[in-house]
């Protein structure tokens, strides 16, 4: 394997991922000591998630009407800073992948630009050549023609 065909540009999204965990951990933090954070980033989600999951669970158990009681403040402040950390984590990830992606699509149109440009000058050689072609075609039937007449002349 060649040591140039390993892309830089993938070691640094690793990296990119690898530094948003801790920046994700540092978030959390800052969201459980913050009462912002805690009533409007991470509460709401938190207790959406606990009523999609009880409601899932008590589905499948066969409890079709029963009531969820919420969660309270400090375990719904737990659970939506591990959301909101994991959901950086995801970011991040998600956009390292749309970057590859959209660096590999734009390598992948500029190996197709070079190779319609590639094209498009063999097929200008293939045309001059054709007209050359033609053109000495028309040359020489026109030394045919006088050597024709040459030797059709009344020798003197």
């Amino acid at each position: 394997m060649v040591a140039g065909a390993f892309p830089i540009a993938k070691l640094l999204y690793l990296g990119v991922r690898q530094l948003s965990k801790p920046l994700a951990a540092r978030i959390k933090d800052g969201a459980r000591a913050s009462p912002f954070f805690r009533q409007y980033i991470c509460g709401p989600p938190a207790q959406l998630y606990h009523w999609v999951e009880m409601r899932a669970k008590m589905r499948i158990m066969g409890f079709r009407g029963a009531a969820i009681k919420p969660l309270n403040e400090e375990a719904a402040a737990e659970l939506g800073a591990e959301l909101l950390g994991e959901a950086i984590v995801f970011g991040v990830g998600g956009l390292c992948i749309f970057l590859e992606y959209s660096r590999q699509t734009t390598n992948s149109k500029k190996k197709e630009d070079e190779l319609s440009s590639t094209l498009e000058s063999l097929q200008e050689q293939v045309a001059e050549l054709n007209l050359t072609v033609e053109t000495l075609d028309a040359r020489l039937r026109e030394l045919n023609r006088v050597l024709v007449e040459v030797s059709a002349s009344p020798k003197k």
